[in-house]
């Protein structure tokens, strides 16, 4: 097999690029990082302080959000303090959240490389080097993760600042099919509160009571199944009842929720099970 010799460029020092365009680059398809499944919040997000956040981002199926800032060329001090001002300023304000910073460089240099590793344990942090390769028909961007985060152990507040979405975008997403299984979850929570609907937004697909954002349950369509998650204290009963129900359960959530995977024929099978579950959760939710 023929080796091919990869250019590779500044992006700091090409004459039509800049930090925009890439981060727009990033905006578009944030799976090129190696993140994850991520839905963009945010970009140039303002900040108390003044400043801007460059990207911030969220789990597609998780809690954790990302603050991340973009650096052209090599790391310096000035964006290793934004990037640990602005995840500990987004921390503060949405403590229901996991956090993480992201900076992301061309060059991330040895010497910060150690004073970012100093931090890590204390302030999740994760470090990527990113490389732009010339291809001949454009120009490739390639993550490299050179620290890596020790992550540290009611999404309502802020749910206006979420990208809204459409039934549309949840059936391109997932399917029509696994889309239609956040309406039969609908129709079960009518049971206790007919006022209830859904509400699609781009991380989640989630209830609204009296038109406000009420989450005491979100939806998550795939493209075989849907995942269900139900936000409970964890308890021994409901345990027991889940692992004999034989439902597919996905690991319970430390922010504190269980979490299902539900393929169509489960809503029929065991409609009393998760209407007990979703009752529970909308009476804690209070």
């Amino acid at each position: 097999m023929k080796h091919i010799p990869l250019k590779t460029i500044s992006i700091k020092h090409h004459p039509q690029l800049n930090e925009k365009w890439v981060q727009e680059i990033i905006a578009a398809d944030p799976s090129i990082l190696g993140l994850g499944e991520l839905v963009l919040i945010d970009k140039e997000r303002i900040q108390p302080s003044g400043g801007r956040l460059d990207l911030l981002f969220k789990e597609i199926d998780g809690v954790t959000r990302y603050e991340t800032e973009l650096q052209l060329g090599a790391t310096d001090e000035t964006h290793i303090i934004r990037t640990i001002e602005y995840w500990d300023i987004e921390r503060r304000r949405y403590p229901q959240h996991e956090h993480v910073g992201v900076l992301i460089a061309e060059n991330v240099t040895a010497r910060f490389l150690n004073v970012i590793s100093l931090f890590n344990g204390f302030i999740p942090l994760i470090a990527l080097q990113m490389t732009a390769i010339d291809t001949g028909d454009g120009i490739g961007l390639h993550f490299t993760k050179v620290v890596d985060a020790l992550r540290l152990g009611l999404v309502d507040e802020d749910e206006g600042a979420l990208e809204p979405a459409d039934r549309a975008y949840w059936e391109n997403r997932g399917t029509a099919k696994t889309v239609k299984i956040s309406d039969e979850i609908l129709e079960l929570c009518k049971v206790f509160d007919p006022s209830l609907e859904l509400k699609y937004n781009k991380p989640y697909i989630g209830f609204t009571r009296g038109g406000i954002a009420f989450n005491f349950a979100t939806c998550n369509p795939r493209k075989s199944a849907m995942n269900l998650t139900v936000k409970l204290p964890r308890d021994e009963g409901i345990d027991a009842k889940l692992e004999q129900s034989g439902l597919d359960l996905l690991e319970y959530a430390r922010w504190g929720a269980y979490r299902i995977k539900l393929e169509p024929q489960d809503i029929a099978k065991h409609k009393p099970l998760l209407e007990e579950l979703l009752k529970a959760a909308y009476e804690n939710r209070g």
